[in-house]
């Protein structure tokens, strides 16, 4: 089996293939709020670039991702801290957080994996009212990456104090329909691609799945601690979210990502026609500089946190939040 395959089956779900661990140092100072509903506080990081300077919040992709955008498993591209420090050479403030029973906000919830898209948007809402408070502005832009543009839609749809959103590497289809795409494009999937195929369809359908029916090598795609989670995250439709929004968006793309491509960000942009849409020449998921031809060349940009970000990525989010006056209060 490819390495792809076999990091989709450690990882559980094939949008969060290639997320990260802690590399560099922390940029900025500690912030923690008592979130309602979470049973501890939810931790994050603000980077402060003066009194009521525009403020972006960073939510995280899927699976075990930290503030800084990296993960257990590998990668170590520190993508969130260098759109921090990126924004704030431009004068935009933010703050990058760890999602709820993860890292910092470990003690939030016992099981994060119990958890929803509507769950991770009430935090995203937690976070704006308290980033609001603490930073003197009207409102906050939310920056979700991968499936964190997902979680940004959903909060999205409640804007009091949402400036408006940044989309990053964002699916434009059902997490099914992209996690059936990225089985299918591997040859090594093939003598497990039906039954893989079928469980999809399975969980789509509010049902359960024997993960131990499967070989060890793709059984954790459907381990049972993440099914539930996994039925939630099929069932949101980012086309059909991204009409519904109200606040002014920004949907940017690399063009050389693996996971999430070019064609689900013109799905989100002809869904939201006066949506602004940025495509980065050569970036890829974790918007470094890549071939979208070399899989390994590809992937080595994850362990690096060295790599800079792509030309273009930081000009693009923080041009159009300061375009837009950022939500600082006159």
């Amino acid at each position: 089996m490819s390495r792809l395959a076999g990091i989709i089956a450690r990882v559980g779900c094939a949008i969060l293939v290639l997320s990260i661990l802690s590399a560099g140092p922390a940029m900025g100072e500690p912030v923690d709020i008592p979130a309602p509903g979470p049973q501890g506080e939810l931790k994050g990081t603000f980077l402060s670039t003066g009194e009521s300077a525009p403020v972006v919040l960073v939510v995280p992709g899927s699976g075990p991702t930290d503030r800084d955008g990296n993960n257990p498993f590998g990668v170590r591209a520190s993508t969130y801290r260098l759109l921090a420090e990126g924004l704030a050479e431009r004068g935009v403030a933010s703050v990058r957080i760890d999602k709820r029973g993860m890292f910092g906000s470990a003690a939030a919830v016992p099981d994060p994996n119990a958890v929803t898209i509507a769950d991770y948007a009430a935090d995203v809402h937690s976070w704006v009212r308290a980033i609001r408070d603490k930073a003197g502005v009207d409102c906050v832009w939310i920056l979700g990456h991968s499936e964190g543009a997902l979680v940004a839609l959903e909060a999205g749809q409640k804007p009091d104090g949402i400036c408006g959103l940044l989309l990053v590497s964002g699916p434009g289809r059902k997490l099914g329909d992209v996690l059936r795409a990225q089985l299918r494009a591997n040859p090594a999937n093939a003598p497990y691609l039906p039954q893989m195929l079928d469980a999809i369809a399975t969980l789509e359908a509010g049902g359960s799945v024997d993960a131990g029916s499967f070989p060890p090598v793709v059984a954790g795609l459907f381990a049972p601690a993440v099914q539930g989670f996994l039925r939630d995250l099929f069932s949101h439709d980012p086309a059909k979210l991204i009409a519904d929004v109200a606040v002014p968006v920004l949907i940017l793309q690399g063009e050389a990502d693996l996971q999430i491509g070019v064609e689900d960000a013109r799905l989100l942009a002809a869904a939201r026609p006066d949506a602004a849409l940025a495509l980065i020449p050569h970036a890829n998921h974790v918007l470094k500089v890549a071939p979208s031809d070399d899989f390994g060349a590809n992937l080595a940009t994850y362990a690096d946190p060295s790599l800079p970000l792509a030309p273009g990525v930081v000009e693009a989010l923080a041009g159009f939040v300061r375009s837009r006056n950022g939500g600082v209060r006159e």
